[in-house]
Formats: structure tokens, sequence, C-alpha cells
């Protein structure tokens, strides 16, 4: 299933539920011993893997130890500056001057003044 908006939370949190199981089962972890490794009572693994609410700090711990955790960092990607505020920072410059660009400029005239 598809996370989406249009899903209500408890099906969202049933359905990372299932996901935190699959990754479970494919490392061939029990409940059990993904819940010690993650320093996680086993009723906590139990009802987060049922769909239950839990604390973020207890998911973070479930990623880390389901090497997962990288996922966060696609979850939650770093804030990036605003369009005004990399104005506000200035240019780069791309390429140099060149000679002609930097000699004074000599007052233009049609030719045609006598």
């Amino acid at each position: 299933m598809k996370i989406s908006k249009e899903l209500t939370d408890d099906a969202v949190l049933e359905e990372l539920g299932r996901r935190f199981s699959h990754r479970r089962l494919a490392l061939g972890m029990t409940q059990a011993a993904l819940a010690n490794e993650a320093g996680l009572s086993k009723r906590t693994v139990e009802r987060i893997e049922a769909g239950a609410s839990a604390q973020l700090s207890n998911v973070i711990r479930l990623l880390r130890t389901l090497d997962l955790i990288q996922g966060l960092d696609v979850l939650v990607s770093e804030p990036m500056p605003s369009p005004l505020e990399l104005l506000k920072l200035g240019k780069r410059r791309q390429r140099a001057s060149s000679e002609a660009s930097t000699r004074a400029h000599e007052a233009w005239t049609w030719g045609d003044e006598t």
C-alpha cells in the first residue's frame, strides 16, 4: 500500500507497522531480538508492528536497528535557502571580465558633429 495524504492516521500507522514487520522478518529477527537490540520492550515492538501509536524516539530506535535510519533524511530534508535569501547572499562570478571592458570608456559620438 502506498502511503498518501488520503490515508487516515490509523491506516498510515498500520502500514508503517507492516513495513517494520517485513523488514524485521527479512533480516531474520524475532520481535524479542529486535526489542533487545533496540533497547525496547517486546510489547513496544508488538504494538508498533500492530499499528499502534508510538513515541518518535522508539521509532528512531527501530529505524536504527533495522538499518533504515537513512530514510529519515529523505523524509525530512534539510531546509534550503529561499530564492530571496540566495539573492541576498550575492551571485557567484561565472567568468572573468575581458581587458576591453575594464578600460575606461571614451565619450561616444555619432561622428557627424563638427
